[in-house]
């Protein structure tokens, strides 16, 4: 599946523009953890782009998220491994199993990212990306009032990506960056 079909099938189901936008960043993060780790860049942005394709069929029940969208992609024919870290980046709906490989890894803590990363550029007076700091994001990991949705320690599983926290952040915001146009950001 190339990405046109992949983004037709996301907006197919997926009809909340700022899901779409995190769809995109997500996306861009795992294209540039995928060229970072050597593995392939446009596998993993799939699974960043397509991992939340169920999200209002589930309506959003973290127990079902993640279930439908599998049974989504096997449809579409998308490799076992992508299907296999779309299931895993929401480990709440699969009792017993936990991420173990880079694919599972980068996934979870790469679409975690754009939340935090998103909810700081929106509290700069140009509400834009291309202002955030590395360092600026790195402080609010601290402040777990500060988009107290996003899963701290998710994100700092960058840490088994070989990763240091800033340097995880620092590559998700430049990804983010590149597409910032597409997010309005």
């Amino acid at each position: 599946m190339d990405r046109e079909e992949a983004l037709t099938l996301l907006r197919e189901h997926v009809k909340n523009e700022n899901m779409i936008k995190h769809c995109l960043a997500s996306e861009a993060v795992l294209r540039a953890l995928a060229a970072r780790l050597g593995q392939d860049p446009e596998k993993w942005a799939l699974a960043g782009l397509l991992h939340d394709i169920d999200v209002e069929l589930t309506g959003g029940d973290m127990l079902r998220h993640t279930h439908e969208a599998a049974r989504l992609l096997r449809e579409k024919g998308l490799p076992d491994d992508l299907v296999e870290a779309v299931l895993l980046h929401n480990e709440a709906a699969h009792p017993g199993r936990t991420r173990t490989d880079a694919f599972h890894t980068a996934l979870a803590a790469g679409e975690t990212v754009t939340g935090l990363i998103m909810a700081t550029a929106m509290v700069y007076p140009d509400k834009k990306v291309a202002s955030v700091k590395p360092s600026s994001v790195v402080k609010r990991m601290k402040d777990k009032r500060f988009a107290a949705s996003v899963n701290r320690d998710t994100i700092r599983e960058c840490e088994k990506l070989g990763l240091t926290l800033e340097q995880f952040v620092e590559l998700s915001l430049d990804a983010m960056k590149g597409v910032s146009a597409e997010l309005g950001l």
